[in-house]
């Protein structure tokens, strides 16, 4: 018995670094591109774009002379890395991705995504940082582990072996 009732969302978190585009990668060929024109889930993916003043981080004289700077490297960093997904989409002949950048600290905007898209998977790279870069930036998919309200998936890009 066929059933119309539509498919479970997979948030994908991504940002400009070569782990997070492993993951959508990883994504793309395990869970969409076998399944060619019926994939098990919608696919959103989600970009985080960082404030300008949060990407500052300094106060003082001349500090909101730089924002509008800092704001516009944000802004063609964001959309290359929209680019960059459509770009892989497509090469999986995955056609029908929903592409997101809100602005905001990574944390929250991907939790928020999973709930305004009701996200049954949150997918993110694994940035593989040591304990101490860990404790000092705080781990984004740590954070998504225990508050996102769904199963997370950390897809960790496999080391080169010597």
């Amino acid at each position: 018995m066929a059933t119309t009732t539509e498919k479970q969302a997979m948030v994908v978190g991504i940002d400009d670094s070569e782990h997070s585009t492993y993951a959508l990668q990883w994504i793309l060929d395990h869970f969409f591109a076998p399944f060619a024109s019926n994939p098990p889930f919608k696919l959103v993916i989600v970009h985080a774009k960082p404030t300008a003043s949060s990407a500052v981080g300094l106060a003082g004289p001349g500090a909101a002379d730089v924002l509008p700077y800092v704001d516009a490297d944000l802004r063609k960093i964001a959309a290359r890395v929209v680019e960059k997904a459509k770009e892989l989409c497509l090469s999986k002949s995955v056609h029908d991705a929903v592409v997101e950048v809100v602005e905001g600290d990574a944390r929250n905007v991907l939790c928020d995504a999973v709930e305004k898209h009701h996200a049954s998977v949150l997918a993110v790279g694994s940035h593989g940082y040591g304990a101490i870069k860990r404790a000092v930036l705080g781990s984004v998919s740590d954070y998504c582990s225990h508050h996102a309200h769904c199963s997370v998936m950390i897809v960790k890009k496999p080391k080169i072996k010597h």
